[in-house]
């Protein structure tokens, strides 16, 4: 029977994501026309789906977007090519890249243009990666089979950025191991400072509680990293989306941990608790505290300051 939730903290959004979400709040108030995202704003169910409700329409297709419209990139970012696509019809452009992922384009631009050979450490199908890669020439490394395939690299200027949300283990050990066979590759180090914190806080997490509940939506690829740091560290985890999908044999784990992907409204965490209450009134509450994210935060584009 559930005795005690250790509550991870920072858990939830983080200050991309809180920007994003404010960037498509605010232009819903400011400006009465239709609007939309590319993509989705953020990779989480509830809160697409809450704008939504709420008139905002998620598209890919550029050539449908009505000329009036305003437009807001998510904040995975965009292919150039993409945006210069929707530049080229005139239609209003909010940016709400993530400024962690607008830094990977930037690095992406500058090491090609000073002819530097590009790997990438990422998942092909992400948004993430398909905006960074539309960026400048670059060669795709998704596992260490990849890295095994490579044949020895004497480019003299080489270097390795990666996708923000990956596992941080991983990620340095795949770096690592590309580093054995190019001993002077370059590497600035791209991971974002969220799913570094919140994939530590699953570490702590589990040297004390005996299953790990992850709140995400499951193409949020930080939340599903943070399962696999779960595992990593010999504790079982799921993902889930809400309260609702976590089965009741879940709460005969005495000791439960309790965190949530970057792209989650605490709205989601929070039932997750209550629902523990309905097998033990008493249960305990901890806070575990690794990184105090309080004085995180991001600018709003120009257009959106008051």
């Amino acid at each position: 029977m559930i005795e005690t939730i250790y509550l991870a903290q920072p858990r939830g959004f983080c200050a991309g994501v809180e920007r994003a979400i404010a960037i498509v709040d605010l232009a819903l108030k400011k400006w009465d026309c239709p609007v939309w995202v590319n993509h989705e704003i953020v990779h989480n169910r509830t809160v697409v789906e809450s704008f939504r409700s709420r008139g905002v329409v998620f598209s890919d297709d550029v050539e449908a977007i009505p000329e009036n419209a305003v437009f807001i990139l998510s904040a995975h970012g965009t292919a150039p090519s993409f945006r210069k696509r929707a530049e080229a019809r005139g239609i209003k452009i909010i940016d709400a890249t993530c400024p962690l992922v607008t830094k990977v384009h930037w690095e992406a631009q500058k090491f090609h243009t000073d002819g530097f050979k590009i790997f990438y450490i990422g998942q092909k199908e992400h948004q993430e990666s398909i905006g960074v890669m539309d960026v400048a020439p670059m060669t795709l490394i998704e596992n260490f089979a990849d890295i095994e395939a490579l044949e020895r690299d004497e480019t003299e200027k080489v270097v390795v950025l990666s996708q923000t949300t990956l596992s941080v283990d991983d990620t340095n050990a795949m770096a690592a191991k590309l580093k054995e066979k190019i001993p002077h590759l370059r590497e600035p180090g791209d991971l974002c400072y969220a799913t570094q914190n919140r994939q530590d806080a699953v570490k702590v997490l589990s040297e004390t509680c005996d299953y790990i509940v992850v709140i995400g939506s499951p193409n949020s690829s930080n939340s599903n990293k943070m399962v696999v740091t779960a595992k990593q560290n010999s504790i079982d985890s799921k993902l889930y989306d809400n309260a609702d999908e976590i089965p009741n044999n879940i709460f005969e784990f005495k000791n439960l941990g309790l965190t949530s992907g970057a792209s989650v409204p605490d709205s989601l965490v929070m039932p997750v608790i209550e629902k523990a209450k309905t097998f033990n009134p008493n249960v305990k509450v901890e806070i575990v505290l690794t990184k105090d994210e309080s004085g995180l935060s991001f600018p709003l584009p120009l257009e959106l300051r008051a």
